[in-house]
């Protein structure tokens, strides 16, 4: 009995000792990432303010001697791409097609999950099924349709063929099955319909995965790349994206205005998700996916 209390505490600063080393060794390893993680963000902020020489050049420094602040006003100046407008056409297009596919994509999970009709199970699978072709399949039939319609060089065409997820439908789907049926049972009480449901009580209470899905979904928007570049031609409907790939060509490659161009177009990125980061894990988790 007089040995149990000295081992007792023997253990305990074991487990101290071990606590500590492990919180230690995890904080390290963070910390490692974390490096690892903002070096591209570093390169991009040196190498936009610094000349081609300095980029390319083979004494490399930490940063230029001097910063070149007027390579920003180089960048919006420049008479071969409107970068401005290249900023405005990606803003449009990134808010109006997360406006439209959460409208969409909500009202179509919500009925999959809410709608008692015969064939609904049909329709989730079929949803289901679009996320197994290949966007390369339905590419050329796509641009196709869009040109016969003459949406070429538009919002309409930039916007309208990405206006349904399935992935995002699947989403809501997932986190509508979890919603309390009792709120809405109580609004059907009051005389409201599926829709009213939807819209007056659904929604309001479930804005914290609306926002969740808006930030997803604009930041595909604003990084699309491909579909932009065949359907804005002319320079006025290039996105921000199409404007980047300008600046290298066969002939010359143009580093401090590609370095600057990306910083510049990184910040509405980064102002959205440092808005809604809060809601992001939080709405992911809601959707009632298991890892």
């Amino acid at each position: 009995m007089t040995t149990s209390v000295p081992e007792t505490g023997a253990k305990s600063r074991r487990a101290r000792r071990t606590g500590v080393l492990g919180n230690t060794g995890l904080y390290l390893a963070v910390s490692v990432a974390a490096v690892f993680f903002l070096v591209p963000f570093y390169l991009i902020v040196r190498n936009a303010l610094s000349t081609d020489a300095e980029i390319t050049g083979e004494n490399w420094k930490f940063f230029p001697t001097r910063l070149r602040w007027g390579n920003i006003s180089e960048l919006f100046d420049d008479p071969t791409v409107d970068f401005a407008r290249s900023l405005w056409n990606s803003m449009a297009v990134a808010v109006l097609m997360t406006a439209g596919i959460l409208l969409i994509c909500s009202l179509a999970g919500y009925g999959l999950a809410r709608i008692p009709y015969r064939h609904a199970g049909k329709v989730f699978y079929a949803v289901l099924a679009t996320l197994m072709v290949p966007t390369a399949v339905t590419f050329v039939p796509s641009f196709v349709l869009v040109s016969s319609l003459g949406w070429v060089d538009s919002y309409r065409g930039l916007i309208v063929p990405g206006l349904f997820s399935g992935f995002t439908c699947f989403l809501f789907r997932q986190y509508f099955l979890g919603f309390p049926k009792e709120l809405e049972e109580a609004a059907r009480v009051d005389g409201l319909g599926y829709w009213g449901a939807y819209w007056r009580v659904v929604v309001p209470n479930s804005l914290n995965f609306f926002a969740a899905m808006a930030t997803i979904t604009f930041i595909n928007g604003w990084n699309s790349f491909l579909w932009p570049l065949v359907i804005g031609q002319d320079p006025s409907a290039w996105t921000v994206q199409v404007a980047l790939s300008s600046y290298m060509t066969n002939q010359t490659v143009n580093y401090h205005l590609i370095f600057m161009a990306t910083a510049v177009s990184i910040l509405p990125l980064l102002l959205v998700f440092l808005f809604l980061q809060r809601w992001l894990v939080q709405g992911i988790a809601q959707t009632g996916i298991k890892g």
